[in-house]
């Protein structure tokens, strides 16, 4: 693959078909990123050509120490919230109850990483957040991990939750939640983010993010992955999370 204009090529073709709200099919196979420098960098194609500024990062492991991946949320994909969403501007619609984080300091390019202990200590409100899956691809999820990794990890919306300080002795491994649509449970029977403890993600979106010139802002949004799986909804309704010791959230799909 030409890595000088294939992510631009493929970039435009997701960009393409999220305008458009018809999912992308079958494509060159030579489109695909062969690895993940060549799918970050489409990542940063698609912010450039819809125009937008990264509002977050959406970032996730597999398991307790497995890699760790992520992709920058478009600053226009973040909503309040209680906030109304057209189940027709998503080819699927699927749902996870998240935490997120927010630093109390900038993070600025440097030439050394930074350790866990400054990430940590830098960590200043944290809230529950729902992301709205939802692919440009036909296919999906049939799609190869990394062409996913392109089109911003399969990100439609994220639904950000009232921040609060931030508490270290909060249980962030195995937290008491619900989440609801139409008031019906959709949790599954067994509950637990695959990263394990989530902020074990953070120090590598910091390094990840500021590798590339640049800032991690204090205002960034970081959803750290799904303590619930994935629930595709089929019908419009009210739906509703809670994580135990942070505000609720809601959404409306209509």
């Amino acid at each position: 693959m030409n890595s000088a204009t294939s992510p631009s090529r493929l970039a435009q073709l997701l960009v393409d078909a999220h305008r458009e709200r018809s999912p992308l099919g079958e494509f060159d196979a030579d489109l695909q990123p062969t690895d993940k420098d060549a799918a970050y960098q489409i990542q940063q194609d698609i912010l450039h050509l819809r125009g937008v500024t990264p509002g977050g990062w959406k970032i996730g492991s597999k398991s307790h120490t497995g890699p760790i991946q992520g992709s920058p949320l478009p600053q226009n994909c973040l909503f309040a919230s209680a906030s109304e969403f057209d189940r027709a501007g998503y080819p699927q619609v699927g749902l996870e109850l998240e935490v997120a984080f927010r630093f109390n300091r900038a993070f600025t390019p440097r030439d050394d990483a930074y350790s866990d202990d400054e990430v940590m200590a830098g960590i200043g409100e944290m809230a529950a957040t729902i992301e709205l899956v939802s692919s440009r691809f036909a296919a999906w999820p049939k799609i190869e991990p990394l062409t996913q990794l392109a089109d911003l990890l399969n990100h439609g919306a994220l639904i950000v939750g009232e921040f609060v300080p931030y508490q270290d002795s909060f249980d962030f491994v195995n937290p008491t939640l619900e989440l609801t649509l139409n008031g019906a449970s959709i949790v599954p029977s067994a509950v637990a983010n695959p990263a394990g403890d989530p902020r074990r993600l953070l120090p590598w979106l910091v390094n990840h993010h500021t590798r590339q010139g640049l800032t991690v802002p204090k205002e960034f949004v970081i959803t750290t992955g799904s303590y619930t799986g994935i629930f595709f909804a089929e019908s419009a309704g009210e739906v509703s999370g809670k994580i135990l010791g942070l505000p609720a959230i809601s959404l409306t799909l209509v």
